[in-house]
């Protein structure tokens, strides 16, 4: 109960003011009546002698609460431990004073109100240390510190101000009162000294550009002390980060400390989860001779900050793991953990396209896509007899020979699968599938259309995805999507992308014969229908044995030109697919031959962050090779390097990646074309060098020949000696 609202003096010795006008009102009512003032003075000891026994009540209280925090695993364990400690030694005093005299004197009432303020806090703290962030009682080590020695001197006060014998505690109970008292003191002029280490490895890694920059050995000292050692560690602190965050983030100082526990989390999972040892060389990366590759932040929870399983998009538009999104949402949380934006509602949506994009990332880095975990406890309940009953009925007219009764049947069949997951599960359960396959081929336009978009509807649903294709349903949407509607085609396409969600449908649909259909409608259908496409395609090539396939049936030329055509507006799609198909040799070659330096050099400098990040990767795959030493001179032509620079700098964190790796071969390119010319240089001085010395000794044989020739020359006299004879 709240101290102010009591009519008790308090510890001024001021009376409250409304028990100053109660009595007021009292004795103007009576002044001459022993007998009221008798009673009034009785009332008024009585309440004093329950508000006493509240007070020590609620005493004894927040030390039994303070005795249940435990699992004080963090870098103050020892200051936490202590304060736990001291603290549980008051309960026999508290004990004693709840049989003690009432009312209580003025100073020991006092003195109480004060302790129980001290507890209190005392609690709030330790339950900090016990189930708080471990990396913000480092970073806010001073604000700690503070806590501890504030909290301190204000029990060793209290607890100097108590009096034993006002409150008849025993001796043997006060003589471990007065030691807790000398504890309190003694700490109180002491401070235990914060570890700075620990604090300055968390600033060191803070300040790092990027993990690889930050030393294994810090990572390592940090994991240990700071016990986040296990991913259970790891997940609980990050769990409590987002606590954090739901109440704001003064300063960005989660947002710091989730960075911080990224880092911690990349190291931790690159250890032998056995041995805690670092991975050995062998199981090393082959392509670069590195541990695992750092997980992109778009790939990762916000929440657990772990590689997506089962991505899911909530109302804010944020994404997050299904398991951590449905723990935060069941433990009464109504906001969004990212944007801390209330969520109008708490529907979760499967995020395929970046499911998609994490499958695509692991193979290119030699992982095995994560598999997601089974939602048997989100399975659609089952229909009811009603709904069964129409299902079956409907199923009987589609099985008849009647078009009319077909059209209608599947229509309907088309609608109810449209509109929630209970009747698809319904559907499926009542065995429509193989009956609905069987009709993909009719001639029937209408009817084709609603078998076709009917099976879309029913893939969304996990356990039918498996009833389609063990149907043999693939060569029959294939079938359409060669020679049905424009929307047949169309919802042909969609099915076969939602049924390529399985990574193993991805291998029976490409051998089908779809990818060429898929890539014909992306060169000639409807908009919508191109998008369909466009989307199917993208998840079939993640299999690497189709993206030769989707390279044969010219599917390049056309991902190009949707590129250069800007009222397409499919150039995201189309410079995705493209960045997949760049890791083929097949595809790498097509790309080449269709000159496309000069338009991905445009897409970096003009691009979106992400369409400059796919364009960046193409040019990774292309400036690596047989032709790498052209594409590098053509992309420094068009003043690639300055760009590169840029994205490195500002870009997504694919982007940065690509951009790194195209400095990195730029420059050594660049570097192989000055020494290039330094030496031909060289050789060209030596050349006219030699040049200038055989043609100095040509002139000094031609002077010293000249020479000779006239020695050999008779003289002028020797000519009149001659005439004179």
């Amino acid at each position: 109960m709240d101290e102010e609202a009591k009519p008790r003096s308090n510890a001024d010795g001021n009376t409250d003011a409304a028990s100053s006008a109660a009595e007021a009102a009292a004795s103007t009512a009576a002044p001459s009546s022993s007998e009221s003032a008798e009673g009034k003075a009785k009332a008024k000891e009585e309440e004093e002698e329950e508000e006493a026994g509240d007070l020590v009540g609620q005493l004894v209280e927040l030390v039994e609460e303070i005795a249940a925090i435990s699992d004080f695993r963090n870098a103050y364990r020892r200051q936490f431990c202590n304060l736990s400690r001291r603290i549980r030694l008051l309960a026999p005093m508290l004990e004693e004073a709840k049989e003690g005299p009432r009312p209580l004197p003025e100073v020991s009432y006092s003195a109480l109100r004060r302790l129980r303020e001290a507890l209190g806090d005392s609690r709030e703290l330790l339950r900090l240390g016990s189930s708080g962030s471990k990396i913000f009682l480092v970073l806010e080590r001073e604000k700690v510190m503070k806590s501890f020695q504030d909290i301190t001197a204000r029990l060793e006060q209290a607890l100097g101000s108590i009096s034993f014998d006002e409150l008849e505690i025993s001796d043997e109970v006060r003589e471990q009162v007065e030691l807790v008292h000398a504890q309190f003191k003694r700490a109180k002029e002491r401070s235990d000294p914060s570890d700075d280490d620990l604090f300055n490895d968390l600033v060191s890694i803070y300040n790092s550009s990027t993990t690889a920059n930050v030393d294994p050995d810090t990572l390592q000292r940090l994991s240990e002390k700071l016990q986040l050692v296990t991913i259970s560690d790891l997940n609980q602190e990050s769990l409590i980060l987002h606590e954090m965050a739901a109440g704001g983030d003064p300063g960005g100082v989660v947002e710091k400390m989730s960075m911080l526990l990224k880092r911690i989390k990349d190291f931790v999972q690159s250890r032998d989860p056995e041995t805690g040892n670092s991975t050995s060389t062998t199981e090393l990366s082959g392509k670069d001779n590195i541990a695992s590759p750092i997980v992109p932040d778009d790939f990762r929870c916000p929440i657990s900050l772990d590689l997506m399983k089962d991505p899911v998009i909530v109302a804010t538009g944020q994404t997050y793991e299904r398991g951590y999104i449905e723990r935060w949402l069941e433990a009464g949380h109504d906001t969004c953990p990212k944007t801390q934006l209330k969520l109008p509602n708490k529907s979760l949506t499967p995020n395929y396209v970046l499911r998609s994009l994490i499958a695509q990332w692991c193979e290119a880095n030699g992982m095995e896509p994560p598999k997601r975990a089974a939602q048997h406890n989100n399975a659609p309940a089952s229909c009811t007899a009603a709904e069964h009953s129409k299902v079956v009925e409907l199923l009987q007219k589609l099985s008849s020979q009647n078009l009319e009764d077909q059209r209608e049947a599947a229509g309907m069949l088309r609608q109810l699968a449209k509109r929630s997951p209970e009747n698809r599960a319904c559907i499926g359960d009542a065995g429509a599938i193989p009956i609905l396959v069987s009709l993909l081929s009719t001639t029937d336009v209408s009817t084709q259309e609603h078998v076709v978009t009917a099976l879309l509807n029913l893939s969304i649903y996990e356990e039918n995805k498996a009833r389609i294709i063990t149907s043999g349903a693939v060569p029959g949407v294939v079938h359409v999507l060669k020679r049905g509607s424009m929307e047949a085609r169309e919802n042909s396409a969609a099915t076969l992308f939602s049924l390529s969600l399985v990574d193993e449908n991805k291998i029976t649909i490409g051998a089908s014969g779809a990818i060429p259909a898929l890539v014909l409608l992306l060169s000639n259908g409807s908009q919508r229908g191109k998008r369909d496409a466009a989307t199917a395609l993208f998840n079939l090539c993640i299999y690497q044995g189709n993206k030769g396939k989707a390279v044969r049936a010219g599917l390049v030329p056309i991902l190009l030109g949707l590129v250069t055509e800007t009222e397409s507006g499919m150039m995201d799609e189309a410079l995705a697919i493209l960045a997949i198909l760049s890791s083929h040799p097949e595809g790498k070659t097509a790309i080449s031959s269709a000159n496309a330096i000069s338009m991905l050099v445009g897409v970096i400098r003009n691009g979106s962050a992400r369409n400059k990040e796919n364009a960046a990767a193409v040019l990774v795959h292309l400036c690596n090779g047989e032709q790498q030493q052209q594409h590098l001179a053509e992309a420094q032509e068009q003043g690639i390097v300055t760009l590169l620079e840029e994205l490195a700098e500002s870009g997504t964190d694919r982007g940065k990646r690509k951009a790194i790796q195209l400095l990195e071969r730029m420059n050594r390119f660049l570097m192989q074309q000055s020494q290039a010319q330094a030496q031909a240089e060289a050789m060209a001085q030596a050349h006219a060098y030699a040049q200038s010395q055989a043609q100095a000794l040509n002139e000094a044989q031609s002077q010293a020949d000249m020479q000779v020739e006239q020695l050999l020359l008779p003289t002028s006299s020797h000519l009149s000696d001659r005439r004179d004879d």
